[in-house]
């Protein structure tokens, strides 16, 4: 279910009196409020990888790649290189630069 679903029920369920529908609310503010947890842990560890990846894009100086970075920067734990590419192409697009290399894997660098 999406989140906004969820919200709407956990709303619609708030005057509910019956004992089945407490417990379905309860059920679905928990599955809300894990949600957020997650969202949440998520958003610190790529805020504490971005700082990582900055330094190390700033200091070399030369196009690395996905790879490179990751064992230049010293990620955090659960930081996969995966992870890395999706912020670079998404999340950090507007403060890195990349190069396309054709066959070859891209590069990035710091924009100045």
């Amino acid at each position: 279910m999406r989140k906004s679903t969820l919200a709407t029920l956990v709303k619609y369920l708030s005057d509910a009196t019956d004992p089945e529908l407490v417990n379905a609310r309860e059920e679905l503010a928990t599955e809300l409020a894990r949600g957020a947890a997650k969202a949440q842990a998520n958003r610190e560890l790529y805020a504490q990888a971005h700082d990582a990846v900055m330094e190390s894009l700033r200091t070399n100086g030369i196009p690395m790649t996905v790879r490179e970075i990751v064992e230049d920067a010293g990620l955090p734990d659960g930081f996969s290189a995966s992870k890395l590419q999706y912020a670079l192409l998404n999340y950090w697009a507007d403060e890195v630069e990349k190069h396309d290399n054709g066959r070859e894997p891209n590069t990035y660098t710091f924009k100045a």
